[in-house]
């Protein structure tokens, strides 16, 4: 992605978050290591959790605790992911779906504590995915990022209650 468009994802508008679930099925277990490990998505398999801060429009930041799962399916082109965030007094369950092809990536994504909904679209690059997630009203930049057991998640959002969400989170044993 071109360093441009990471610093636009940066300064969109709102972005509810939310959790990720996701099935690893078909194959047998050896197969299933083996396609995932060659997948852009293969350093987020499995159950995360940490914490961070939320900054909202209303110039507060608090204190946030998240966890999250993520499923690459078998032939490792798609991820399903679900973040759960909680504050004192915001919280959020962020749910995505998306496939991988040629660099890019493109789903579809729900915050199921506001019943909101929208698209996903951006760039996975050596396991980091710069997106920008649209739904009416409104667009967000997130950034994903595994490194070995640590995840850094970042979401800018401008012109709602969530203004900045920076959580970074460690893969469960």
């Amino acid at each position: 992605m071109p360093a441009g468009l990471t610093n636009t994802l940066l300064h969109t508008r709102h972005l509810p978050l939310g959790g990720l679930m996701f099935l690893l099925c078909g194959l047998p277990a050896h197969a299933q290591t083996q396609a995932i490990s060659s997948s852009p998505f293969a350093g987020f398999a499995g159950s995360w959790s940490g914490s961070g801060t939320v900054a909202l429009s209303n110039g507060t930041t608090e204190r946030l605790r998240c966890q999250a799962t993520y499923a690459v399916t078998s032939a490792g082109t798609n991820l399903r992911q679900n973040l759960r965030c909680t504050s004192d007094s915001y919280n959020f369950e962020l749910r995505t779906d998306i496939n991988a092809e040629g660099g890019r990536v493109g789903g579809v994504w729900s915050e199921t504590t506001r019943n909101m909904q929208g698209t996903i679209s951006g760039r996975v690059s050596a396991g980091r995915i710069d997106a920008i997630v649209e739904g009416p009203g409104f667009s967000a930049g997130i950034a994903m990022a595994p490194q070995g057991a640590r995840q850094a998640v970042s979401i800018r959002s401008q012109g709602t209650e969530l203004s900045q969400v920076s959580v970074t989170m460690t893969r469960a044993r």
